[in-house]
């Protein structure tokens, strides 16, 4: 369990539990603050200073979801701290974020105790979700947190314990798998070399029973991965691939999912400024997060089989590296012309995705990356950038974000633009230049050109450069990785 805090569900009621912090769920109703109709049986409001109704207006209480204010009671002789938390209207998503509120207020006690409000079983994993999330952290400091800080190691979730048993195992695993994906972020790049992320997978393989195959450098050379080789070869730590493989017992369907993992990005001989460099430990968020996503199928019961392909590499400068004009030639046979090293994890991709497309025979081929700035400068750091050839598929993962709480906006695969991809030379480059009617289209040039790597597939194309990276706390986000579409792609494989 990597999370400070368990979450379990308790019988009983409110009144009768033990914890120093008690938690009343209040509803945003449509005339004002409404209390969940029986979460307060059991003797509880014989302890309130005053009624619901009155503490509501005191505090000025409105049921908002996250809305959250407290004070002591008094029980058995002793002070305890009772919580009056919003709501919303119940839904998931505010559950989610009510969930988070709670995880951030709780810090510093032993125990809190929450009556649930009775709402569905969607609505308790979301609400895992959220106090999870919020208390994760990750952190080198060699000195303990004050008390104050420290997420509170349990939270009862006084219900019913049948019913709420599985959902709440859920957000557990959801959360947890998150965890990992960040945890893999945020580690730094001194020591998150292509193979110590290849490491990491086989240790993950082990762990839940996966297949798993490595290829070196040599190997990737054998092969003909020439993208995923030109962008590591200016580092002394060199590339790697990685494929993943989870086989149910009579798979539906074969899902292959790709990620971008350069392990620290400085542009190459395109050198990016300090600013933009120091972020880029995260640049292998997205095979963090297939990596994750792997490891949590069997216990979300997905159906499908899938493989999961890291393409791993250092994007570094040195004599060794990639120049700009230079031509690689990609494991389909295509050619690309390298105009802008910094536009690196679009090379990365075409290899492992003419991989999948070639070899693997998938039915659904997704990737999943911190892929472009014009994705972020597009829809800002809360949503992140759908592409898609198939509109099932599209509306499938889509709906998947909005159950997750991670939004996903579809845009276009505009056929106009793909002139920009074109080269003089070779047969493709690697950014959009100024051929046909239109200028560079940034994101939309990225996925046209990984576009011309899928074989034909039904194909999915994930661009987080936006929310992938936190610069604060807030809400289920900590400063750093967040992982964002981790619970997607578990929601959306587990429905499948």
């Amino acid at each position: 369990m990597p999370f400070a805090t368990e979450i379990h569900p308790v019988p009983g009621t409110l009144a009768e539990s033990t914890a120093d912090l008690l938690v009343l769920p209040v509803l945003a109703g449509e005339e004002g603050p409404e209390a969940v109709e029986g979460v307060t049986d059991g003797g509880l409001t014989q302890v309130l200073p005053s009624s619901l109704a009155e503490l509501f207006a005191h505090y000025a209480l409105t049921g908002a979801s996250g809305e959250l204010s407290q004070f002591p009671v008094s029980r058995d002789g002793g002070l305890v701290r009772l919580a009056l938390l919003g709501v919303g209207s119940g839904s998931p998503a505010d559950l989610r974020k009510a969930g988070a509120a709670l995880s951030r207020a709780a810090r510093g006690n032993e125990r809190v105790a929450l009556a649930w409000p009775g709402t569905d079983a969607e609505t308790a994993t979301a609400f895992v979700e959220g106090a999870l999330l919020a208390s994760y952290t990750f952190t080198y400091r060699t000195t303990e947190p004050p008390r104050s800080q420290r997420p509170a190691p349990v939270i009862d979730v006084v219900g019913d314990v049948a019913a709420l048993a599985e959902p709440l195992a859920l957000g557990t695993t959801l959360a947890t798998a998150t965890a990992l994906a960040r945890d893999l972020i945020n580690t730094p790049s001194l020591t998150k070399d292509p193979e110590w992320m290849a490491a990491r997978a086989r240790e993950t393989a082990d762990r839940s029973g996966l297949d798993v195959r490595v290829w070196d450098e040599k190997a990737l050379g054998d092969e003909g991965f020439g993208a995923i080789l030109g962008v590591g070869q200016g580092s002394s730590r060199p590339p790697r691939l990685v494929q993943l493989g989870y086989t149910p017992e009579n798979p539906t369907a074969h899902v292959v999912l790709v990620g971008k993992g350069i392990t620290f990005d400085t542009g190459g001989l395109s050198l990016k400024p300090n600013d933009n460099m120091k972020l880029m430990k995260t640049d292998m968020s997205g095979a963090a997060i297939v990596l994750a996503v792997l490891s949590a199928l069997a216990s979300v019961g997905a159906s499908v089989r899938v493989t999961g392909l890291l393409a791993l590499a250092e994007n570094a400068f040195s004599g060794d590296a990639t120049r700009i004009g230079d031509v690689l030639t990609t494991y389909t046979g295509r050619t690309v012309e390298v105009l802008n090293s910094d536009a690196e994890g679009r090379l990365v991709l075409a290899d492992a995705m003419g991989y999948a497309s070639t070899r693997l025979d998938p039915d659904v081929l997704v990737d999943v990356a911190t892929l472009t700035g014009a994705a972020k400068l597009a829809l800002g750091t809360g949503i992140g950038a759908l592409y898609s050839t198939d509109d099932t598929v599209a509306a499938q993962i889509e709906a998947a974000g909005a159950e997750s709480g991670e939004p996903l906006w579809r845009m276009p695969l505009t056929e106009d633009y793909v002139p920009t991809t074109g080269s003089r030379v070779a047969d493709l480059a690697n950014i959009g230049t100024r051929g046909g009617d239109f200028g560079p289209a940034g994101a939309t040039d990225a996925a046209l050109f990984l576009r011309e790597f899928t074989g034909g597939l039904p194909w999915a194309h994930l661009d987080i450069a936006g929310p992938g990276r936190s610069m604060k706390e807030s809400g289920l986000l900590s400063k750093g990785g967040t992982a964002f579409a981790t619970r997607t792609l578990l929601r959306w494989l587990a429905a499948r």
